[in-house]
């Protein structure tokens, strides 16, 4: 009999810490002032949310964070980055969007740092960002959040980025896309990798810190994770799956200028491609319009 209070006592706990949230998204866009353009495009509540969260509900900070991220928006202009663009970074198939979802429907993205034959730093950035963009405009609805699984299959500190370019990249996930990471599965690294994790987790704040799993195959704790976030039987062999990961560079290029197409009508610029020139690249034109802030 003391069940139905429990759960009205419990559900208008929730309805108190929803309306105090409701009340800090209001705070926090009255302190943004005016916006215009694609600011105010990308500023939706859920994003206000996200920076509120990643800041402890802290309204101030979260609004120097999001400033600093509309500001390198508008100079870095994310969203307007092609495949093309990006495309000989990830030839080898560095970064892609798995066929599949995590059982929670996250985007999935898969690296594997060994295949990685440059050392080109902003070439890797970009690449990384025009990703995480397209992971973000293809999420189910509802779903804000992405996973990564890394696979370490020949990697070395001959194909590792450096340092700074980590440090970058690490910069720029943390602060400006919160709360969009729900696992970095590290899967099966060397030993040695551990030392470079060392001196790059220094750059990672705690929120992000303990999304990063060190997973590996033979260890049951491991297998349960990865069982948790995934069906067996669309996760790849690299991952203790049972299905086959097979990257096509061409096929995948076909994908991103699809979905290139779709992000320019997001966010409101003219997409013009050409023919497809060669077997493995594809030169789409993007005449973008003037970013109107």
């Amino acid at each position: 009999m003391y069940s139905v209070p429990f759960f009205r006592r419990k559900n208008s706990k929730n309805q108190d810490i929803d309306s105090l949230h409701d009340a800090k998204v209001n705070e926090l866009r009255a302190a943004l002032g005016p916006l215009s353009g694609r600011s105010l495009q990308y500023c939706t509540d859920a994003c206000l949310r996200r920076y509120l969260e990643a800041r402890n509900w802290n309204v101030e900070k979260a609004k120097k964070m999001l400033e600093e991220t509309l500001q390198w928006r508008s100079t870095y202009r994310p969203e307007q980055i092609c495949w093309h663009e990006v495309a000989d970074v990830g030839k080898n198939g560095l970064i892609s969007r798995a066929d599949f979802h995590d059982r929670f429907g996250r985007i999935v993205l898969i690296m594997r740092p060994g295949m990685q034959k440059t050392t080109a730093g902003e070439g890797n950035l970009r690449h990384l960002v025009y990703l995480v963009e397209n992971a973000i405009l293809s999420l189910p609805e509802g779903q804000e959040q992405m996973t990564w699984l890394i696979d370490f299959t020949g990697w070395s500190l001959n194909t590792n980025v450096p340092i700074k370019v980590a440090r970058d990249i690490i910069y720029v996930l943390q602060n400006h896309y919160p709360e969009r990471l729900a696992l970095i599965a590290l899967y099966d690294p060397p030993r040695i990798f551990q030392a470079f994790w060392k001196v790059v987790s220094y750059f990672v704040d705690a929120k992000s810190f303990h999304k990063v799993q060190f997973l590996y195959p033979s260890r049951k704790e491991s297998e349960e994770i990865m069982k948790s976030y995934f069906d067996a039987e669309n996760l790849p062999t690299e991952f203790g799956g049972k299905k086959s990961l097979k990257y096509d560079h061409e096929e995948f290029s076909r994908l991103m200028a699809q979905e290139d197409e779709k992000t320019a009508k997001f966010w409101g610029f003219d997409y013009k491609p050409s023919n497809i020139v060669s077997n493995l690249h594809l030169r789409e034109e993007v005449v973008p319009e003037p970013l109107v802030e």
